[in-house]
């Protein structure tokens, strides 16, 4: 990746473009200083095709006019905006600034229509229609790329209408969620749990401890290894959501159900990043794509 963020490329395109530009007028320029004699008929004297001349004319002026004129807006173009190398350009524009500018003018201009739910809390927020509406879209525009668009999520990307929470579910742990992002980090705990065959006794444990098949003889061997993981997942697999370690008592895997899964997990441990919003989202946005998070997961009391 280093070789597309150095110097030389920005160099190489700046000496391209007006090598580019020195060309065409050296072009022109022969062009218009050499005329090659001609025949009587007015001809180069090539032939081809048994029957086929080139006539000795002049470079249409029209032609030549264009021609000036290209060469003028390339010079005018690369003095006015970026093209060569680190040089910003008399206009001193940027597609960042730009980026920028669009942005705030929008935010500015949305203003009004989030100010409405600024002193609503998130859990009222969830229940209004017009607010629901505002974070499905932030929701499909924002998260729906790997929670899904209908938040179920996938391997490696947690469900998001169901209760179980990594970090929590409250509005504000939601909230927290979206603005900073969450990395997960597991390191390979082989080491702590013993031999091969006392991971594979752990991993029958953690089946045991949601009633998934496994093997008993196995898992009463593991519940003693378990003490290694215990430091993070809690005795009996519950959880931690202060350190975002998952509960292995329900029947919901992340990462992939079974023996083999849960071994290969210990073996070489897990890393999961969810980027933060913040910079990218204003605060009123994220209040409303959490509200809309935790409404999915707190449907109204009836609802199917």
């Amino acid at each position: 990746m280093s070789d597309f963020i150095s110097h030389f490329w920005s160099s190489y395109v700046a000496v391209a473009s007006l090598l580019s530009i020195l060309g065409c007028v050296l072009l022109l320029w022969l062009t218009a200083r050499k005329r090659v004699a001609s025949d009587a008929d007015n001809t180069t004297g090539h032939v081809w095709d048994e029957d086929l001349r080139e006539s000795n004319n002049p470079l249409p002026m029209w032609w030549v006019g264009l021609f000036v004129l290209t060469i003028v807006f390339g010079i005018g173009y690369l003095a006015v905006f970026p093209g060569l190398g680190s040089f910003r350009g008399t206009h001193d524009w940027s597609s960042r600034g730009e980026y920028q500018e669009d942005m705030a003018k929008a935010t500015q201009a949305l203003e009004p229509v989030y100010a409405r739910y600024a002193p609503m809390p998130i859990e009222e927020a969830a229940r209004d229609p017009q607010a629901h509406a505002i974070g499905e879209r932030l929701f499909m525009n924002n998260c729906a790329q790997c929670h899904g668009s209908d938040a179920r999520g996938s391997k490696g990307f947690p469900n998001l209408t169901d209760a179980d929470w990594l970090h929590g579910g409250t509005p504000d742990k939601i909230v927290e969620s979206i603005t900073k992002g969450r990395t997960g980090v597991m390191p390979p705990a082989a080491a702590m749990v013993g031999s091969p065959d006392d991971v594979k006794n752990v991993a029958n444990y953690v089946l045991s401890l949601s009633g998934e098949p496994h093997d008993s003889l196995r898992a009463g061997l593991g519940k003693s290894k378990f003490a290694a993981c215990a430091a993070c997942h809690g005795i009996g697999g519950v959880g931690n959501a202060a350190m975002g370690a998952p509960r292995l008592s329900d029947r919901i895997w992340l990462h992939g159900y079974g023996e083999a899964a849960i071994v290969q997990i210990i073996n070489e441990g897990k890393h999961s990043a969810m980027p933060a919003q913040e910079g990218r989202l204003t605060e009123a946005q994220i209040k409303l794509l959490a509200s809309y998070v935790w409404g999915m997961s707190n449907p109204p009391a009836g609802t199917p």
